[in-house]
């Protein structure tokens, strides 16, 4: 299974084209260093929960876009090798600036359990959130069923990734973004749409479906309540 490095963060609005730019020219050594694909979803939807929310979660500014990004790595092995020489190759090397506040940028590392994390994206529903630890095999099962009702309603692809290895930040992290408690662990996921029209249609059609209650990420104990989501537009697919 692929294994992936997702990210949080927080963007000012102003900057998009820069911060593209600058994914667009980081793709290159991302791919030398061994990674297969890297998506970047500009927020298009990203709603304020009661309790948390990816914006909560990245503490965005007012003139600021939240996005879900992730890159693609063929196992963890290579993204481990990769963390490693990136590391080394930049030590003695002043930091490039960047057209984003990186410190409030949230990365951690998710194995693939269900989906194709390599297939192109059109439109991008992206969601986090903690599950039970010692329910990972109910998850996915439940997952891989739920990836199946939204490819019968239009999606494209679905991915589920189960947290491996989530640092905790100096300012936030993936534990704080889902409120996690001990006992839990975190999923990165996402829904892969042609387009946003294809995906009101789909997400209309799952709702009204009665197997949605019967296989939701609920029936394994997660907690739906601290679930942060969004949709995404594909700023850069590479």
């Amino acid at each position: 299974m692929t294994y992936i490095s997702g990210f949080l963060l927080a963007v000012p609005t102003a900057n998009k084209e820069a911060y593209r730019k600058q994914a667009e020219e980081a793709w290159p050594m991302f791919k030398g260093y061994g990674a297969v694909g890297l998506v970047e979803g500009w927020g298009d939807d990203v709603p304020d929960g009661k309790v948390n929310s990816i914006n909560s979660a990245v503490m965005r500014k007012a003139d600021e876009t939240s996005m879900f990004s992730w890159v693609v790595w063929p196992d963890k092995q290579t993204s481990d090798e990769a963390e490693k020489k990136m590391m080394a190759d930049m030590q003695g090397q002043p930091m490039p600036e960047m057209p984003f506040d990186g410190k409030r940028m949230i990365v951690g590392g998710f194995q693939t359990i269900v989906g194709d994390a390599t297939v192109k994206t059109g439109y991008i529903d992206g969601t986090v959130m903690p599950v039970p630890a010692d329910k990972r095999a109910a998850y996915t099962a439940a997952s891989a069923k739920m990836a199946d009702l939204f490819k019968e309603y239009g999606a494209v692809s679905v991915v589920d990734a189960w947290g491996d290895n989530l640092p905790e930040g100096k300012v936030n992290d993936f534990h704080t973004a889902v409120l996690r408690k001990p006992e839990e662990a975190v999923v990165f996921s996402w829904i892969n749409w042609k387009d946003k029209a294809a995906r009101d249609a789909g997400w209309e059609k799952v709702m009204a479906d009665p197997r949605m209650q019967e296989f939701g990420p609920h029936t394994v104990g997660a907690d739906m309540g601290r679930m942060i989501y969004g949709s995404f537009v594909p700023l850069v697919d590479a």
